[in-house]
């Protein structure tokens, strides 16, 4: 008995350009050709075949389909090797559930930093810009106390957003010196939050360039200048 490859794709459910990909890579021979020239697959390949198929139904890539053969003395390790990487990857569509289902419940950009649609809504398209930054900047815990100072946001945070470019100098300093007091506050509350550039993953230096470049470029002149003088202030 001998099957076309038509026939042995539909017997091992399967496609023919699947069969012809697994010759191509070398899971599957060739078969000898009848004197028609038409290949005849015989028991062997179909096996071969199904094989193929049910490793690929376990996870395993295609690329190391080959090393696993039943005489391989390291096959068993190998699927140990393979169930961490399919645990590893299940946890990993887990959180990605938890964060699609947190970004439908508070209808939050999709591009929110995970941990931060709860907050999405009440920040500008600003802040939202930089919290992606942040999210990239920083580690887990001063983004943790990130987390918990926007949930006590204070009402300076809001003025800067909105503070017009053309401020004058003494709106300015008048901003400046209430977010120092803010700040001081925030840093009594969530001290994970000093220190937060040599923490970063990026390191200090290229973190620091990262932020600079951010605010210069997010922020308008007079906020700028407010910056400034708070980094002036706090160090008094």
């Amino acid at each position: 008995m001998a099957w076309s490859t038509r026939e042995l794709a539909r017997i091992a459910g399967t496609t023919e350009n699947s069969v012809r990909y697994y010759h191509r890579v070398g899971l599957l021979p060739h078969p000898e050709r009848a004197a028609n020239g038409y290949k005849r697959y015989e028991v062997a390949h179909l096996v071969q075949l199904l094989r193929i198929r049910r490793l690929r139904e376990l996870g395993v890539p295609v690329r190391r389909i080959a090393g696993l053969g039943p005489e391989d003395p390291d096959a068993q390790e190998s699927i140990r090797a393979l169930d961490a990487e399919l645990e590893a990857r299940i946890e990993q569509l887990v959180r990605v559930r938890e964060d699609l289902a947190q970004l439908t419940s508070h209808s939050a950009p999709l591009e929110t930093p995970a941990g931060f649609a709860a907050f999405a809504a009440q920040l500008s398209p600003t802040q939202q810009s930089l919290l992606a930054i942040y999210a990239q900047v920083f580690d887990a815990r001063t983004l943790a106390a990130f987390r918990q100072a926007l949930v006590h946001q204070e009402d300076t945070d809001v003025e800067f957003d909105r503070l017009p470019a053309d401020a004058d100098d003494a709106t300015v300093e008048d901003l400046a010196r209430r977010m120092v007091v803010t700040n001081r506050r925030q840093l009594e509350r969530f001290p994970e939050l000093a220190g937060a550039l040599e923490r970063s993953p990026l390191g200090r230096a290229t973190a620091g360039l990262v932020l600079a470049h951010a605010l210069v470029d997010l922020y308008n002149a007079a906020q700028l200048r407010v910056l400034r003088r708070v980094d002036t202030l706090m160090l008094e």
